[in-house]
């Protein structure tokens, strides 16, 4: 149960910080806080990572929520089988998390508000739910190498 519960905590924080880039950000369009290395720079992203398939808001939000009702339906099966922490669910639940936060921002907005920007290694502007999904990402494939049993 408490998976469903960082699930929401994952939305609501993305969701509050995106708020914050709305109201504090966008105006600015970037406030430095470690000059040329990392910056808080507003932008608008059509597309999924990276900006692929931009402009394609419907494609993405009918891909996004297949992804997500597959990951919900495999997360209960996890948590069916097993008791206890688990590495394999945690990674699922921040994938989960930051999916719908993105899901929310395409279909109220119809883009996704990004605002982290790392300019020293001239990386893609990102947001909370990105770093989740991206953080996760990585957990499954490390348990995934492991073999653990989820």
């Amino acid at each position: 149960m408490y998976y469903y519960l960082i699930i929401i905590a994952i939305i609501l924080l993305d969701q509050f910080t995106k708020y914050l880039a709305i109201t504090h950000v966008k105006n600015v369009v970037t406030i430095p806080i470690i000059q040329n290395i990392f910056h808080l720079t507003y932008a608008e992203n059509t597309g999924a990572a990276f900006s692929i398939l931009s402009n394609k808001i419907p494609l993405l939000t009918i891909v996004t929520s297949i992804f997500i009702i597959c990951l919900f339906i495999y997360l209960s099966k996890v948590i069916n089988e097993k008791k206890g922490f688990q590495w394999m669910t945690l990674a699922l639940t921040f994938v989960i998390g930051g999916a719908i936060g993105n899901l929310i921002d395409r279909i109220r907005l119809a883009y996704v508000v990004d605002f982290f920007e790392f300019r020293f290694i001239q990386f893609a502007i990102f947001n909370v739910a990105d770093t989740f999904i991206v953080i996760g990402s990585i957990l499954l494939i490390i348990c995934i190498l492991l073999e653990e049993k989820a």
